[in-house]
């Protein structure tokens, strides 16, 4: 079978039909299929997909075919050609939709993302994304898009999950673009967040280390592999803000932006967040077992229906002003009731403990 080259296409088609990627495995490389250790390094690929590309040679290791169960080797080259998704060449319709605006100049737009709004348009979500609302507030302006990215991520830098709220900048032209991304890649973004998790952690403050790559079983989740063989390095810096004695508020600094990573990381520590669907966070996870207990949590769930996050602080170095810029939210009103409702349980708890006294 003829495998497909990068020389052979034009740029043209490249950008307009192909996702084209080059990895070097690193000198310290342990054995790794190659359809895991490429799951690792591509965002929302399946390994269906990935093992339909080696067989149709889209994926070559030092220039070379190679099956799906080739072992990766320390310095190995893996160059890939890969098919863009349909949803990556559709056509990008500007929708009214409101945006919290905190700030904006010629050059960036920060915003304080709503719960529930995607940020940028794939499967199953096709419009009345953060994207769509971006294309509509800047008419006629054309954004930037990242090298690498899809042309469906104009402007986009980062992104947060659609049922996590909080600050986002957006890059309005190239040259904010390259140097909001140098940021980010170089980790120097300070990027805070508050989450509300199930327990309360046994220590004060701490660092959670710990590569993050996808669930072994599941492949909409992510997973923590301590021994660092898989997924990427992931650092999350924690602090406990208020202990509410079966939930805690606690402030999570990011020193790396992998996906998922509070979720996943604050689950791994054995407090998952709360209302997390998709890690089991919207199950009773402490707690007693009584039925008024159980009613009281379901309430709290109405409240905040999606996990806990926020993206509270966001903080960078201007892209034109060579500035540092910082800002930061309050918590959105769905998490305050949610945590208010927590607090006067814990004073009706004390409450009784006192009377019994």
């Amino acid at each position: 079978m003829t495998s497909i080259k990068i020389s052979d296409l034009d740029k043209q088609q490249q950008d307009d039909l192909y996702v084209h990627e080059q990895f070097v495995a690193d000198k310290g490389q342990r054995p790794l299929r190659i359809d895991k250790f490429l799951m690792d390094r591509l965002d929302q690929i399946s390994r269906n997909r990935v093992q339909n590309a080696i067989k149709a040679s889209c994926i070559l290791v030092n220039d070379k075919e190679v099956k799906a169960n080739y072992k990766i080797k320390p310095d190995d080259v893996i160059s890939l050609v890969l098919p863009r998704n349909p949803d990556e060449n559709e056509t990008l319709e500007p929708e009214n939709i409101p945006l919290n605006i905190i700030y904006e100049d010629d050059d960036i737009l920060v915003i304080d993302k709503q719960a529930g709004l995607v940020v940028h348009p794939g499967v199953g979500n096709h419009s009345g994304t953060l994207v769509n609302a971006l294309l509509y507030h800047f008419k006629d302006k054309e954004l930037p898009v990242l090298q690498g990215n899809a042309p469906t991520r104009p402007g986009l830098v980062h992104r947060i999950d659609k049922n996590t709220s909080g600050l986002m900048v957006i890059a309005k032209n190239d040259y904010a673009m390259t140097h909001l991304a140098r940021q980010f890649f170089y980790h120097t973004i300070e990027r805070e967040y508050i989450a509300l998790v199930w327990g309360e952690p046994q220590h004060q403050e701490g660092t959670i280390v710990g590569h993050i790559g996808r669930h072994p079983t599941h492949p909409k989740r992510f997973y923590v592999y301590p021994e660092g063989d898989q997924g990427k390095h992931a650092i999350t810096h924690y602090e406990v803000v208020e202990r509410l004695y079966y939930v805690s508020l606690v402030k999570c600094r990011l020193e790396t932006g992998r996906t998922h990573q509070i979720r996943v990381h604050m689950k791994y520590k054995g407090h998952t967040l709360f209302n997390d669907d998709r890690y089991g966070g919207d199950k009773i996870l402490k707690g007693t077992i009584f039925s008024k207990y159980k009613q009281f949590v379901e309430n709290c769930f109405q409240l905040l229906p999606r996990q806990g996050l926020h993206a509270r602080v966001l903080g960078f170095v201007h892209p034109t002003t060579e500035k540092p810029m910082r800002f930061e939210t309050t918590l959105p009103a769905d998490m305050e009731a949610a945590l208010d409702k927590w607090r006067n349980y814990v004073k009706s708890r004390k409450e009784t403990v006192a009377e019994v006294i």
